[in-house]
């Protein structure tokens, strides 16, 4: 067959492929099953991206086994990561950016997730706004949703959408992929699609799409909602509602094979100073911020009950965390400037993440960050007494004012 009837039959571009190259290189990533990185990938880097094309637009394309990586959750426990190889996030993303403009389209406008000009700061934002209107909210999880994605129904509505064999073709191939575990061992997926796919959030919208969006949109428009992937936030007026719509849900996703988490899943009360009533669950985290009741200052200077948004426990306990594995008050042999160049970056990107909202709680936590640094101070300049230390903290900062991006801030205390 000659390459012009190829090209004809299968419509992947030279074009395609090397858009999808520099959109994989700008994200980086690990190293796939074949332990190539994308520095050895850009080394052969004409012969590597025509082998992807020449394979995609022939048919000829079959994924690699997918490398499972176990990430610790904030909450305790571990959650697995499919890592593909840096040939197969390129093949998944020429697909992706062939079939996602259609798909995201017809996407609800409270599906805030892996979006073009979405964001997680739109949801939270949305959801504190409905909290204020509805007094109660469904904090809806749903078990394994990732890993529980049954790939007969998924076919059946990516059907629904595109009729192009080739697309059908490649997203049943990578659904069915084999998953290699840590331990070596190869897994046949039977269901599911690995979180750290290119083309799996694009999945799960579908999926959550028409198993739950447009399901709401039909039969339950007097309840907003907001869905970030699988982390949903249903707003109801009274408890009675709530309740009688999460049963509804439930069954609604016994319907495309999933469950939701008993444990995991609530009913909450957004009290504030115009809802006095006491319930059990007054608190919920959305995308890692906890909107809950917080007193706040009037201008008149009296205080009130609002229900707002704002970095969650977890989150703090996982930054501290983080903060406290670099600084360690008896390790000696690492400068203050070391521990800077290896915070700032993190530092920066939570407070403009968390900082989002109610920011001096973000801001809080680098005050336990400033106590480590005085209790190393006093250990390597051998400072008897805290304040003496804690004086000669105030001596770094004057000197060098900007060594920590939270000092620029001015958290310095």
């Amino acid at each position: 067959m000659k390459s012009e009837e190829i090209t004809k039959s299968l419509p992947v571009t030279k074009r395609m492929v090397w858009e999808a190259y520099k959109h994989v290189k700008g994200n980086g990533g690990s190293a796939g099953v074949d332990k190539q990185s994308i520095e050895q990938f850009d080394a052969n880097l004409s012969k590597n991206l025509y082998k992807i094309w020449n394979q995609m637009v022939s048919g000829s394309y079959f994924p690699p086994s997918v490398r499972t990586v176990l990430i610790p959750k904030k909450q305790g426990g571990s959650r697995a990561l499919g890592i593909p190889t840096v040939s197969d996030r390129i093949a998944q993303t020429v697909l992706k950016q062939h079939v996602e403009p259609e798909l995201d389209r017809m996407f609800h406008n409270s599906s805030y997730g892996y979006r073009p000009g979405k964001n997680a700061h739109q949801a939270v934002k949305q959801c504190e706004l409905h909290c204020r209107e509805y007094a109660w909210v469904i904090d809806l999880d749903i078990k394994g949703f990732f890993d529980n994605i049954d790939h007969t129904i998924m076919m059946e509505l990516v059907g629904k959408h595109t009729q192009e064999k080739w697309v059908l073709m490649y997203l049943d191939r990578w659904l069915k992929a084999t998953v290699t575990q840590p331990d070596g061992s190869i897994l046949k997926r039977e269901q599911g699609t690995p979180q750290g796919g290119v083309i799996s959030p694009l999945l799960a919208n579908l999926y959550l799409h028409h198993a739950f969006d447009q399901w709401m949109q039909e039969g339950h428009k007097s309840n907003p909602f907001e869905r970030y992937a699988d982390d949903i936030i249903i707003h109801c007026q009274t408890r009675e509602e709530a309740a009688h719509l999460l049963e509804e849900i439930r069954e609604r996703m016994q319907q495309y094979k999933l469950q939701l988490h008993s444990e995991k899943t609530k009913i909450v009360y957004c009290q504030d100073y115009r809802r006095k009533e006491q319930h059990e669950n007054r608190s919920f985290t959305f995308l890692g911020f906890s909107l809950q009741p917080r007193t706040m200052r009037s201008q008149r200077g009296g205080r009130f009950l609002v229900f707002r948004a704002a970095i969650g426990q977890q989150a703090k306990s996982s930054m501290r965390q983080v903060i406290a594995e670099v600084i360690r008050p008896t390790r000696y042999k690492h400068s203050i400037v070391w521990m800077a160049e290896k915070l700032n970056a993190k530092i920066r990107g939570w407070i403009n993440h968390y900082g989002a909202f109610m920011k001096w709680e973000t801001l809080e936590v680098f005050s336990y960050l400033n106590g480590l640094l005085v209790r190393w101070i006093k250990n390597v300049y051998k400072i008897y007494g805290k304040r003496k230390a804690f004086r000669k903290l105030r001596e770094i900062q004057r000197q060098v004012p900007n060594l920590f991006y939270h000092w620029q801030l001015g958290v310095r205390g």
